[in-house]
């Protein structure tokens, strides 16, 4: 009796967001630091402007299968947790719950981590204060946390303001760049001999600049983790990933052809800062300081969307059984998971003050991206399921990924085509990710023992 009271007055997840708030959280997912550097990274892997661009678009396409299909995901089971719940319902709740358990130990604290230290160092160069850049990114990851300890519409109001605001600045990029500089000599625009000459041909390079490309595009999946916390998530989750998946596209594919506009390929593989380089161009000293403001925005825009997003999940895993109980209880005037989102803000501020987040983060990579495929891979098996037992789409409102399943399939193959990349790269990383993997089954065993679910 006392159980069933509990469960009347327990309070339940707010449903407060709408379909400006989803756009907003698809592209503050997708948008960080990253487009100000990655078009460099992929020209130094393909070495003409065609190349660079159809790497970029090729990779937004890919970005809009995938939005297709967590779309039609996010219409077949809107709850809170998006992809977590999508792992439980297609394979084993153990599958979904090492997914958490990478995203709560390295993947989305590491990247927290990494987002505010790269904020404290803008914001030391800035400001000219002499304060440690680690201490500057465990208070402002403080500072969010606190925020978003105070509700969904507090959070969202705060990450959609900076998603504004970092949109106004890569605006500005654009339109002082195209305006204010001119085309790039002759001398630039035609690739060297060493670039010409690098290892592969086209299609080795391309291949090549498709995991950079991929990575900038990831985030927009997030977005799904707070469903259970959309006033209408089967309408406007799809909404928002495809206007904010699109908008994305491009954004990237104006940024990327302004520094190629600006500096040419050779110039544009040859700087590590290209929207600095474009922008001290257009506007000298004062061009680089206002893109750096820009840069500080952005990338505290992406730390506060992610301290926003995944507290979902591991509350999520709490009300399963599989985590820690008070992880799942919500805030009771707030109707917020207070615990869960100070949980990860603590830990992320660990991570930062250690300064190994580069490191972390490189133990789970190819962990991420087989993840990534294996949610787009659930769509499949979800479809087969209603296949054999005959089920029916709730009249035409679910969402359809056109061309499925060759569709959903390419998306599959080009996530795990990273992680295969990745794992041939960094061997040892890869097998530190597989440990962490190996230490969560083992977890999972204690977390899912009978005893762990009586009250």
């Amino acid at each position: 009796m006392n159980s069933q009271r509990d469960a009347i007055l327990e309070p339940s997840l707010a449903r407060r967001l709408g379909p400006f708030d989803a756009t907003m959280l698809v592209m503050g997912g997708i948008i960080g630091a990253g487009i100000f550097v990655n078009p460099s990274v992929v020209a130094r892997h393909v070495h003409t402007p065609v190349l660079v661009l159809g790497a970029w678009l090729i990779g937004g396409v890919i970005a809009l299968i995938g939005a297709f299909v967590y779309a039609e995901l996010a219409a077949l089971r809107p709850e809170v947790g998006g992809q977590y719940a999508y792992l439980r319902d297609a394979y084993h709740p153990m599958v979904a719950f090492l997914y958490g358990w990478t995203l709560l130990l390295v993947v989305q604290t590491g990247g927290m981590a990494g987002a505010a230290i790269i904020f404290g160092r803008y914001f030391r160069e800035l400001s000219g204060l002499a304060i440690p850049e680690q201490a500057v990114a465990a208070g402002t990851l403080g500072i969010l946390t606190l925020v978003n300890c105070f509700g969904i519409r507090s959070g969202s109001n705060v990450q959609s303001a900076l998603m504004l605001t970092k949109l106004a600045a890569i605006a500005f990029l654009i339109g002082v760049g195209w305006i204010l500089t001119g085309p790039a000599s002759a001398n630039l625009t035609t690739p060297t001999p060493a670039l010409m000459n690098g290892e592969g041909g086209a299609l080795t390079g391309l291949a090549a600049a498709m995991v950079p490309v991929l990575f900038a595009y990831g985030g927009w999946q997030t977005a799904t983790f707070v469903s259970g916390e959309m006033r209408n998530p089967t309408r406007d989750l799809p909404r928002g990933l495809f206007i904010g998946v699109a908008g994305v596209i491009i954004l990237y594919l104006l940024v990327t052809y302004v520094c190629l506009r600006a500096l040419g390929p050779a110039g544009l593989a040859g700087t590590t800062i290209p929207a600095s380089e474009v922008m001290r161009r257009a506007l000298g000293g004062r061009g680089a300081r206002i893109i750096a403001c820009g840069i500080a925005i952005s990338t505290v825009g992406f730390l506060s969307q992610s301290i926003l997003t995944a507290p979902r999940v591991y509350y999520a895993m709490a009300r399963d059984g599989v985590f820690f109980k008070a992880v799942g209880r919500l805030h009771p005037r707030t109707r917020a998971p207070v615990v869960a989102i100070v949980l990860q803000g603590l830990w992320a501020v660990i991570v930062a003050l250690t300064g190994k987040y580069e490191q972390i983060l490189n133990y789970v990579v190819t962990i991420d991206v087989l993840f990534f495929g294996l949610t787009g891979a659930s769509l499949l098996v979800f479809r087969a399921r209603a296949r054999r037992e005959g089920a029916q789409q709730a009249q035409g409102k679910v969402v359809r990924v056109p061309w499925h399943p060759i569709t959903t399939g390419l998306f599959v193959l080009a996530c795990w085509s990273v992680a295969i990349s990745t794992l041939l790269q960094f061997p040892q990383n890869a097998g530190i990710g597989v440990a962490i993997l190996g230490l969560g089954a083992l977890v999972y065993r204690f977390w899912a023992r009978p005893a762990n679910h009586a009250n």
